[in-house]
């Protein structure tokens, strides 16, 4: 059974609670704007919008709602605008200030929760050794092929109530710090999936989640979850996709679409995996190829691109900025290690970032920039990109700062420190800034597409669509019944004509 068919793939915006006038009300007042009527039919609301407490919301405490930032009222405000959500689950990890942690760290082994988190101990034993710190170190037979996030093990040394340190799975972010009250610890600790009590935990979030007015969920670092002794520790088969079938029996109560996010190259076709199984996927090919296309004045891989996911019936969510970067690992082995370094250096020189993964060369995972800024802030590539976008096959996910034309944060970066880098890309704009960007011809010709994208009904998961380039020219077509919407852009001039046909009436959009 497809998981995706209560998708719509009209456009959603995307940005946190906080992204635009300093609360989830403002972004309903914002969206209620003459200019925003019609523009969007979904909004992906990144998970600061529940408590959290580290990495700008993906270190979940409850899924209740962050009540600083929105209210029940305010979801229910988008649901009556005909605005339906996407919502974050992160299947991995919750953070140790979550409740269950909690009640783990104050009644150690007597705590319910105790095997909710994974004990890293128990985990390996009877397959290494016991260290004097107190955890085990697994034999190497074990452990050479594991993929950790980090250097050394993935473990938090946890004071229980007795003084017993115990050792617990911790891929992520972790930092202890020692206070007059004793020790605090700030984290993401690995959730157990082999425990009934982890289980009843993603039934209630899901159910929570659909209640907020959801469709789609995205699966955040769902690939670590499955672990076993000696496998790679990232997607291991066939237990993720294990993972993946019981937590979509789950969704499906729910009537809700499951979204997993994944990076990985081309090369080894986990987006068509994906799809194989019935399940949404993202286009992190589309940024670097537009990028790409735009550089090169060659648009034939973009359109092989597009045929590929049209002749494979491959539903995705595609995108140009968001709010981790501009993915470049997806793209080996769709462009050429040259063409990637070029555009590295491209972003680089425009004032963007890029972080190597694990600090390793030429294991590169994004480059991080507003993507107005990666495109030179042109405003006809900015528009061409755009147009792009909408017409590739995909549901369009838009960040609320490539609507606006958002220029590089460089300020942000440096007020954030070491590790800082994604602030490049996620300025919050007050109400004065949203006015002032709204003037801007570059936005408001953007707002033009997307209003025709979202209500044209050439544009549906079952549309035929066509994809050709002819030289420097693009040629993209949707056709559904007597509707059809034509885009053709010119690679050159970055020069694009929209065409809307209705039977025998024909209008240039």
């Amino acid at each position: 059974m497809s998981n995706v068919i209560s998708a719509n793939n009209k456009p959603m915006l995307n940005a946190y609670p906080d992204s635009l006038g300093g609360t989830l009300k403002d972004i309903v007042d914002f969206l209620s704007k003459d200019e925003l009527t019609s523009t969007f039919s979904s909004f992906y609301i990144l998970p600061s919008l529940y408590h959290t407490d580290l990495d700008r919301g993906f270190s979940v405490i409850d899924y209740g709602l962050e009540k600083n930032l929105a209210t029940k009222e305010d979801l229910d405000a988008l649901r009556k605008m005909g605005i339906d959500l996407k919502l974050d689950f992160i299947l991995n990890h919750a953070s140790v200030q979550s409740p269950q942690f909690q009640d783990l760290l104050n009644k150690g082994d007597d705590s319910e929760y105790k095997d909710f988190f994974i004990n890293w101990n128990k985990f390996w034993e009877g397959k290494g050794e016991l260290t004097q710190e107190g955890y085990i170190q697994p034999d190497e037979e074990y452990i050479k092929d594991m993929f950790f996030r980090k250097p050394g093990l993935p473990i938090l040394m946890v004071t229980m109530p007795d003084g017993k340190k115990v050792p617990y799975w911790n891929t992520f972010y972790q930092e202890v710090k020692n206070t007059p009250q004793g020790i605090k610890y700030l984290g993401q600790m690995d959730l157990n999936i082999k425990s009934d009590l982890v289980w009843e935990f993603y039934d209630d979030t899901l159910h929570k989640i659909s209640d907020y007015g959801a469709s789609i969920v995205r699966l955040d670092a769902f690939a670590y979850a499955p672990k076993e002794p000696g496998e790679k520790n990232f997607l291991n088969e066939p237990g993720t996709w294990d993972l993946l079938s019981k937590v979509r029996e789950l969704a499906d109560k729910y009537k809700l679409t499951l979204l997993p996010e994944i990076h990985a190259s081309y090369s080894e076709k986990i987006y068509e995996t994906i799809a194989d199984k019935g399940y949404m996927t993202y286009d992190f090919f589309l940024p670097g190829l537009i990028i790409d296309a735009f550089e090169n004045k060659y648009g034939d891989t973009i359109v092989k691109w597009a045929n590929e996911l049209i002749d494979k019936k491959i539903r995705t969510v595609n995108m140009l900025g968001c709010h981790d970067g501009i993915p470049l690992l997806d793209l080996k082995g769709l462009i050429s290690e040259e063409q990637i370094q070029s555009l590295i250096d491209t972003v680089v020189a425009r004032g963007g970032y890029v972080k190597d993964l694990h600090g390793a060369k030429n294991m590169y995972y994004q480059v991080n920039a507003t993507y107005y800024s990666a495109l030179g802030e042109d405003d006809k590539k900015m528009l061409a990109a755009r147009a792009l976008q909408l017409f590739m096959p995909g549901k369009p996910q838009v960040w609320y700062l490539d609507l606006l034309a958002g220029k590089n944060d460089h300020e942000a970066v440096k007020a954030a420190g070491a590790g800082g880098h994604k602030e490049i890309n996620r300025t919050n704009y007050s109400k004065e800034m949203i006015e002032n960007a709204l003037e801007k011809d570059v936005v408001k010709r953007q707002l033009e597409l997307l209003k025709f994208r979202n209500s044209y009904r050439a544009f549906s998961f079952d549309s035929d669509i066509t994809a050709s380039c002819e030289g420097k020219i693009i040629n993209i077509k949707w056709k559904n019944g007597e509707y059809e919407a034509l885009l053709k852009l010119d690679l050159e001039s970055f020069d694009f004509v929209v065409v809307a046909k209705t039977g025998e009436d024909e209008i240039t959009v």
